[in-house]
C-alpha cells in the first residue's frame, strides 16, 4: 500500500508541481516511500517534467534555453532533469512511452561535461555493444528502423566503442567493466597467446618480454615482479635483505609495472608501493609508495586494505576526523574479510564485538517489544511509542547503554562495517563507539528502523526528559502486556 507522502507527491505531480514529478520519477528508481521500484514509468514522469518547464520557458519566450537539443545553453532545470535520467536502466524502458525521449536524452548526455555523462555513456555502450544483450540490440534495431532511419545502428556502435575507450581513459568507476567490454569485442590475437602459453609453459624469458611489449598486462605485471624480485614470498623476503639490489633492475620493473597499474591492475600498484620504498631505489618516494598503496586497497588488494588500515590507525590522533578511528576501520574490516591474519587481530583492537544478543542487558524487554511491534495493529501503538521500540531492539543487538538508546541519531547509525554510536551533541563527554555488524539479526534490526525514522516526522520524539518518561511508560507497559506471568493468566 502506498505511503502518504508517496500520495502527496502524486497528487501534486498530476498536477503539474515540477518539483513532484521529479520526486516521484526518484521514488519510482530508488524504492522511497516503499514505492515499488518502475524505471519505465521514472522516465514517464520525468518527461512530463521535462515537457513543464518547455512550456513555462515557451510562455516566456525563451524556448532556447530548454531546448534538449542546445548543449551549450542548458536550462538548469534541464540539466537537473538529465542528471536524474543518468540513473534510469535503459535496457528496462525499451517498451515504455518515453524510450524516445530516454533515448535522446542520454546521447546528449554523453556530450556533456559532467559527471553523469560517463553513466550515460557506458549504459549506451553496454545496450549496444554487450555480446549477452543481443536480443535487446534487435529490439532496438527495430525501434530505430522505425523511429530514426537515417541512423543505423552500425553507426551507433562506432560512436559507442568510442565511449568505452574514453571511459577507460577516464580513470571512472565504470574504467574496469569498459575494459572487460572491450576485451570481450576484441579478436583473440593468437601471437599473443602463444607468448604468454611458452612463459607459463617453458618460462621463456624472451617470451614473456615480447608479449608484455605487445601489450599484454599479465606480461608487463610478471616481467616487473621479476626484475624486482616480487614474484614469491622467498624472493620478497630475500630482496627486502638486499641492499645490493641493482637500481637498474627496480626501474625497469617500475616501468613494466606503471604499465600494468595504467590498466588497473591492483598487483602492480602494490607492487610500485613496495618498489618505492626501497632504500636502493634512486625514486625512492614515500609519499608516492603510500599513494601506490592507497590505489590498491581502492581496486580491493587484501594487504594494501590493511596496510591503508593500520596506517589509519596509528596516525589516527592526528588526523581530522568526526568520530576517530572510523575510516581505519573501514580497511581493516575490507581486509578482514579477504581473510588477512593480521587485520582479525587489529579490528579486535578497534571495534567493540557484541554477537550475542541474549547476553545483552536489554533482552527481555526487546523481547517485548518485538512481540508490540509483531502485534502493532492489535495494540494501536503511537509512533512515539513504535521509534522506541525501534530504539529498544537496537540497543539490545549492540549492548547499548540507556543514554546511547534514547540519544542515538539512528538514521545515522548504520555504516558497511560498523555502527557509530555518538551522542556527543548531548553529552559531550561521552566518547563515540564503534560496534562491529556481525550478524544477519543486527543489520535487519537497523534497516528495520531505519525505515521507521525516515519516514517519522522531525522533533517527533521531543528532548531528553520527555524521552526518559516515555521510556519508563512504555517499559512499564510491556513488562505488564508481555511477561510471562501476564501471559500465563
Amino acid at each position: 500500500m502506498a505511503s502518504r507522502e508517496f500520495l502527496k507527491i502524486l497528487q501534486s505531480a498530476r498536477m503539474g508541481d515540477v518539483s513532484a514529478q521529479q520526486n516521484l520519477a526518484s521514488a519510482y528508481l530508488t524504492g522511497a516511500f516503499k514505492t515499488p521500484i518502475q524505471p519505465a514509468n521514472a522516465l514517464i514522469w520525468l518527461e512530463k517534467s521535462f515537457l513543464s518547464i518547455q512550456n513555462q520557458a515557451l510562455s516566456q519566450s525563451n524556448a532556447n534555453e530548454v531546448s534538449i537539443g542546445s548543449i551549450d545553453k542548458l536550462n538548469p532545470g534541464v540539466l537537473q532533469i538529465l542528471e536524474q535520467i543518468s540513473a534510469v536502466p535503459l535496457e528496462f524502458v525499451l517498451n515504455s512511452p518515453a524510450f524516445a525521449f530516454g533515448w535522446e536524452s542520454f546521447w546528449k548526455l554523453s556530450q556533456l561535461n559532467i559527471p553523469q555523462s560517463d553513466a550515460a555513456k557506458w549504459q549506451l555502450a553496454q545496450l549496444l555493444l554487450d555480446p549477452e544483450k543481443k536480443e535487446l540490440q534487435a529490439v532496438l534495431e527495430a525501434w530505430l528502423s522505425k523511429n530514426e532511419a537515417s541512423k543505423e545502428i552500425s553507426s551507433l556502435q562506432q560512436i559507442a566503442r568510442q565511449f568505452l575507450v574514453d571511459l577507460v581513459d577516464a580513470d571512472s568507476i565504470f574504467t574496469n567493466a569498459a575494459k572487460d567490454l572491450l576485451f570481450q569485442l576484441q579478436p583473440r590475437d593468437e601471437a599473443l597467446s602463444s607468448l604468454w602459453s611458452a612463459w607459463v609453459s617453458e618460462k621463456n624469458e624472451g617470451a614473456l618480454i615480447r608479449a608484455a611489449e605487445l601489450g599484454l598486462t599479465a606480461a608487463r605485471i610478471a616481467l616487473g615482479l621479476r626484475l624486482a624480485q616480487l614474484d614469491d614470498a622467498d624472493t620478497v623476503e630475500r630482496s627486502n635483505s638486499s641492499p645490493n639490489k641493482s637500481n637498474a633492475s627496480l626501474k625497469k620493473a617500475a616501468y613494466w609495472l606503471e604499465l600494468a597499474a595504467k590498466d588497473g591492475d591492483r598487483d602492480a600498484w602494490f607492487a610500485l608501493g613496495e618498489i618505492y620504498r626501497r632504500p636502493q631505489f634512486s625514486g625512492y618516494n614515500a609519499t608516492e609508495s603510500d599513494h601506490c598503496f592507497d590505489r590498491a586497497a581502492d581496486l580491493g588488494h587484501a594487504k594494501a586494505q590493511y596496510r591503508r588500515g593500520a596506517n589509519l590507525w596509528r596516525k589516527r590522533e592526528k588526523t581530522e576526523e568526526k568520530v576517530r578511528g572510523l575510516q581505519a576501520s573501514y580497511w581493516v574490516w575490507q581486509a578482514h574479510q579477504q581473510g588477512v591474519p593480521e587485520a582479525t587481530e587489529l579490528l579486535e583492537k578497534i571495534l567493540e564485538n557484541v554477537p550475542n544478543p541474549k547476553k545483552n542487558d536489554w533482552y527481555q524487554l526487546a523481547t517485548y517489544a518485538e512481540k508490540a511491534l509483531n502485534r502493532h495493529a492489535e495494540h494501536q501503538l503511537d509512533d512515539e511509542w513504535v521509534l522506541l521500540c525501534h530504539r529498544i531492539l537496537i540497543a539490545n543487538q549492540f549492548n547499548l547503554s540507556k543514554a546511547e538508546l534514547l540519544l542515538c541519531d539512528v538514521s545515522q547509525l548504520q555504516h558497511e562495517h560498523c555502527v557509530v554510536v555518538d551522542i556527543r551533541h548531548e553529552l559531550p563527554k561521552i566518547l563515540p563507539r564503534l560496534i562491529q555488524i556481525e550478524t544477519t539479526q543486527q543489520r535487519r534490526s537497523l534497516l528495520a528502523a531505519g525505515k521507521t525514522f525516515v519516514g517519522s516526522e522531525l522533533d517527533l520524539e521531543g528532548n531528553l526528559r520527555q524521552r526518559r518518561y516515555r521510556f519508563d511508560r512504555v517499559t512499564e507497559w510491556l513488562k505488564a502486556t508481555f511477561s510471562e506471568d501476564q501471559v500465563a493468566v
